[in-house]
């Protein structure tokens, strides 16, 4: 169902084929003809997108910017000035009066908004059923959940509606939802993409993350949007590019693989592994026990109290305008004392540091985005374990400082979407990448760069 890639309406609008008007009302039509489906919260309404469409064509340059007239989609708990931010809670929303600087270099590149997409309330929650807007469901159909908590972002691009997203993944909400919907999600290096403007899950381990259809989309995506900003105090600058040749990849023994009883997932998963040795790979069998041993205290330990910093006030004087199972998860931070956080810190650190040693041996990892899919009646009857089903394989990734991406690759028998995730060290992300690509049989230079749009690369140098 993916309509156009970021790269095919950049050929469009440069060559004259196509213009950011044409495509404005494209997508314009796209949106309405699917109604109030729970993939948009706030779309720009039809005259305004057309208007803005127009600008973009008016600047200066304008055929030569490196991403002139190419629609996107914002998850709505990141800033755009003059839009509401919701965070899925009516009553919490706010109109922002500054557009986050990472959505803002993108408009400054050419790129054209389209609106504030559907998530899990604040941001919490891997499912995409904890709104109160109309709960999305996959693309894959059979009620299926979309997965969150970045479910509209994903839906947006899985639909064709915009070719690329910006979202978040704070325990694998850009991933989870893309895994469910077939597309690619990458929670890049914590730091490339400035959180500014972001309403913070848990402000330590908040990531923007890409979501879109293709490799080199998110190749012309990050050249845009990364950069130093020195008003988040995370903010680091992105590491080496691959210089190309075989990558190390770390298999987990299969008896450590967790596909929850679903042997249909187990067979899809085992079939795409048996593909990797032909694809430039060199596969090592390695562990994931330090990993989901990091996993286990994300919400087992004190990081669901870092929730509270934010969320604390509102929760105290609204608590009936948050979701019941936000809530009781919001209330959990409660219980963690000052020891408890210095005791996870520490069992944190150990677990690291035994994490690094083992990036001396392999370049990345491949596991399942996820074990297994649900429907939205099942995760409803269960909220809380059915999400933590869905995070098995995600929530370590920022506790560790990870880079990880999350690729499509193909179905189970029974037509639900199977999806490989790669995660490597921080900074390695050019390594994650590049491994994403050949699993997707896409060519990508050992420069990365040769495709990019000159103006881009005149930039950067």
């Amino acid at each position: 169902m993916t309509g156009s890639t970021v790269t095919e309406i950049l050929a469009q609008h440069q060559g004259g084929n196509g213009s950011p008007t044409r495509t404005a009302a494209r997508v314009a039509d796209a949106i309405a003809a699917r109604g109030d489906d729970g993939t948009w919260i706030t779309p720009v309404p039809r005259d305004e997108l057309l208007a803005a469409a127009a600008a973009v064509e008016r600047m200066p340059g304008a055929r030569t910017l490196p991403l002139y007239g190419v629609p996107f989609g914002v998850k709505d708990s990141i800033d755009v000035a003059g839009y509401p931010t919701t965070l899925a809670c009516p009553d919490y929303a706010y109109r922002a009066t500054r557009t986050a600087p990472a959505v803002q270099r993108l408009l400054d590149a050419g790129a054209l908004f389209v609106g504030k997409t559907n998530l899990d309330q604040f941001a919490t929650g891997l499912n995409g059923t904890r709104t109160p807007y109309p709960v999305p469901r996959s693309v894959f159909g059979g009620d299926l959940i979309s997965g969150g908590s970045s479910s509209g972002s994903a839906l947006a691009v899985a639909l064709g509606q915009v070719p690329f997203c910006v979202a978040t993944d704070t325990a694998g909400s850009g991933r989870v939802p893309a895994a469910l919907n077939g597309i690619v999600g990458w929670k890049p290096s914590r730091g490339l993409i400035s959180t500014v403007g972001l309403v913070p899950a848990c402000k330590s381990l908040d990531c923007l993350t890409l979501m879109a259809n293709t490799v080199e989309d998110l190749d012309l995506v990050a050249e845009v949007i990364m950069a130093i900003d020195h008003e988040d105090p995370w903010t680091r600058a992105r590491g080496a590019r691959f210089s190309g040749g075989p990558i190390r990849l770390g298999l987990p023994a299969p008896r450590e693989l967790e596909f929850f009883g679903d042997e249909a997932m187990r067979a899809a998963h085992v079939g795409a592994r048996e593909t990797l040795p032909g694809r430039g790979f060199t596969c090592v069998e390695t562990t994931l026990a330090p990993f989901l041993a990091a996993g286990a205290l994300l919400y087992q330990g004190p990081w669901v109290a870092e929730r509270l910093v934010e969320f604390d006030e509102f929760l105290t004087e609204r608590p009936d305008s948050i979701q019941p199972v936000i809530r009781e998860i919001l209330d959990s931070g409660r219980r963690f004392n000052a020891v408890d956080v210095f005791r996870a810190q520490q069992r944190l650190q150990e677990l690291r540091a035994e994490v690094a040693r083992m990036w001396d041996e392999i370049d990345a990892i491949v596991v399942p985005t996820i074990g297994t899919t649900f429907t939205v009646p099942e995760v409803l009857a269960d909220p809380i374990a059915t999400n933590t089903v869905l995070g098995h394989y995600t929530h370590f990734g920022n506790l560790l400082d990870l880079t990880a991406i999350a690729v499509p690759a193909g179905t189970t028998r029974d037509g639900r979407p199977v999806s490989l995730m790669i995660f490597g060290p921080a900074l390695a992300d050019d390594v994650v990448l590049a491994a994403a690509a050949r699993l997707l049989d896409e060519p990508r230079s050992a420069a990365t760069l040769h495709h990019l749009n000159p103006v881009v690369l005149q930039e950067r140098r």
